[in-house]
């Protein structure tokens, strides 16, 4: 990454136009399985660093709790996921944030009050509503976990969280400053990514390849995202790679991802598993960086 420095208001700017500018203090709203926030040091050094955030647009298609976005923070971005209500979560906070934190603060950690919550039919709630709905069981269900059934239900039971943080308001329009003028869509990440021209830049996280029979975790949506879907997926980064776009991606460090992307750069990078319903199983596992460029 080109160096950057320290402005009077406490933010990163770019000292060239080349790099990307941070320009928002926002991060995650949401806890989320395979977050980057551990990853985004290691990062910093594979982003390009030819982009030119001013010119070209950045892509991010599975955007989950979006830690890569918000670090990076740039000018022109267009991000999008499959899952509605975290697209919806999204949207309100862009463009109802206030409205959101007065619901937010209407919500309490307490065990029954989580389970009526929950059973919501979010088809009857406005949009604030569901969006309030989604952090509040985000913060206190168990570990933070987003899942669903086939049925597109929430379905994490209540955590043991003492005291958690449901509504902050301060981050909250942190990132309302950060998605202003961003492009949010809800949709596959195939219609999203055609859009993408040469010079953008498009950062990949989709869910991962399972590395074991027992690791299969894909339930962020009610449909699964199993060897096709990431099949397809790099057939459409070749396509976006001839295009001219400089595209990173993230995956599970198993010999079928290495075989799919084997024309693409792959680096081995290191991070800390944070989800796992026994502690033992938490620690450090080995993921894949995979590009197009070289820095």
């Amino acid at each position: 990454m080109s160096p950057a420095v320290r402005s009077s208001a406490g933010r990163l700017a770019a000292v060239t136009p080349h790099a990307i500018a941070r320009l928002a203090n926002a991060s995650p709203f949401l806890k989320w399985a395979g977050g980057k926030s551990r990853l985004l040091q290691t990062f910093d050094r594979y982003f390009p660093a030819s982009f030119n955030s001013t010119k070209n647009r950045y892509f991010e298609s599975f955007i989950g709790g979006g830690a890569v976005f918000f670090h990076l923070s740039p000018h022109k971005a267009v991000i999008s996921d499959l899952n509605p209500e975290l697209i919806n979560c999204y949207t309100v906070i862009k463009d109802n944030v206030e409205e959101l934190i007065v619901a937010l603060r209407k919500h309490k950690n307490d065990k029954d009050h989580f389970y009526r919550v929950r059973a919501l039919d979010t088809d009857k709630l406005t949009p604030v509503e569901r969006a309030a709905r989604l952090i509040f069981l985000n913060k206190t269900c168990f570990n933070g976990l987003y899942r669903v059934n086939s049925r597109g239900q929430f379905n994490v039971p209540f955590g043991r969280y003492t005291n958690p943080k449901i509504c902050d308001e301060l981050n909250l329009r942190e990132v309302s400053f950060a998605l202003a003028g961003v492009d949010i869509n809800c949709g596959p990440f195939e219609a999203i990514l055609k859009r993408a021209r040469k010079g953008d830049f498009i950062y990949l996280d989709p869910p991962y390849q399972p590395v074991s029979a027992t690791s299969n975790f894909t339930g962020y949506t009610a449909t699964c995202f199993g060897n096709s879907d990431q099949e397809r997926l790099a057939d459409v980064a070749r396509i976006l790679s001839k295009r001219g776009c400089l595209i990173m991606l993230s995956n599970s460090n198993a010999d079928f991802v290495r075989d799919l992307y084997r024309d693409f750069r792959i680096e081995t990078v290191h991070t800390s598993r944070a989800i796992n319903c026994k502690a033992d199983r938490r620690g450090r596992i080995a993921e894949l960086l995979i590009m197009n460029y070289e820095n």
